[in-house]
């Protein structure tokens, strides 16, 4: 079960927000703090999710720097 940053049970279809700036390896930009994620995907570990971020692509990231909206 993926949980965000605040213990908050994460889904398929949710969305999220970034705590954090985020420095993406293998590309020249950064997810900067409160940037909305849409239709999150869960992967196969419990502390990573998968989604669709605007000029970065589709990127894997740690729940820990993730708020639910």
């Amino acid at each position: 079960m993926a949980k965000d940053s605040n213990g908050t049970e994460l889904n398929a279809g949710d969305s999220a927000s970034v705590i954090k700036d985020l420095k993406v390896k293998g590309a020249n930009s950064t997810i900067k703090r409160g940037t909305t994620i849409k239709n999150i995907k869960l992967t196969n570990k419990d502390d990573e999710i998968e989604a669709k971020v605007d000029k970065c692509g589709v990127v894997v990231l740690k729940t820990c720097f993730l708020k639910k909206i």
